[in-house]
């Protein structure tokens, strides 16, 4: 897989897990439920095991970067941010505050790349104007 089909598929499982605050349906473990929203890129075991550990490292720091997130998008309340642009942003933030291994602007430029595909591009620009104020 290559790094953005990483990426993808940790934004989809982000996506996903609000869904299912009630548990996770037929599903025995967190770790059933991020093979089943990967599954489609049937990924290495290599990689299967890169993309739950960031589901995890984004989960268990949710409430720092969602904290980031309300301060630096002018007023917006993560209630009116957009679902999808709100895992988007989840898992940038999380790229610039806690993976050394991804130079911000390469986390920005993602992020933008991703909210082109599946949010627009208004999306797009709020999702530039956050990330970036946050690395200012």
């Amino acid at each position: 897989m290559t790094r953005h089909e990483l990426r993808e598929a940790i934004f989809k499982t982000i996506f996903q897990m609000p869904f299912f605050d009630e548990g996770i349906p037929e599903l025995n473990s967190d770790e059933e439920f991020i093979s089943e929203f990967i599954s489609e890129y049937k990924p290495s075991e290599n990689n299967k095991v890169y993309i739950m550990s960031k589901v995890k490292d984004i989960s268990d720091n949710l409430s720092s970067i969602d904290e980031c997130i309300e301060k630096n998008s002018n007023g917006w309340k993560l209630a009116r941010i957009g679902k999808s642009e709100l895992a988007i942003l989840r898992v940038a933030v999380y790229e610039i505050l806690f993976d050394d291994d991804i130079p911000d602007k390469v986390a920005i430029n993602e992020a933008v790349e991703l909210a082109k595909e599946y949010a627009g591009d208004k999306s797009a620009s709020f999702i530039n104007g956050v990330l970036s104020g946050l690395v200012l």
